[in-house]
């Protein structure tokens, strides 16, 4: 099962990644202002992601990725994949996973604090 994580952004802007089991990025939200606004768009998608639009695209060096909609809405963007199966693959992640997601907050852990 993969994990949303929240993380803040340059500017004190929040956004969220969905990473696989493995820990590779599956997708990336678009940007917050407000965290709570980021934490309810996680919960949409979550409820939602068995039948969320995944529409594919073909970027101009020849991968493939897609963009997640729920009710014409975009909420987030794949990462790139080399071939149209491994794309597949990735779309039906979404469809099995995604809804039984933890999701970690990291804006206010500073994971880099040195250690005495």
């Amino acid at each position: 099962m993969g994990a949303f994580v929240i993380s803040k952004k340059d500017e004190d802007h929040y956004k969220f990644v969905y990473t696989s089991r493995k820990g590779k990025i599956v997708f990336t939200s678009m940007t917050y202002e407000l965290k709570m606004d980021c934490e309810s768009d996680i919960e949409i998608i979550k409820a939602n992601a068995e039948t969320a639009l995944c529409l594919k695209f073909r970027a101009s060096s020849g991968k493939y990725f897609y963009k997640l909609i729920i009710n014409s809405k975009i909420y987030a963007i794949s990462r790139k994949f080399n071939t149209e199966l491994r794309l597949a693959k990735g779309i039906s992640e979404v469809a099995l996973y995604v809804s039984k997601a933890e999701t970690l907050d990291f804006t206010g852990a500073d994971i880099f604090a040195d250690i005495d």
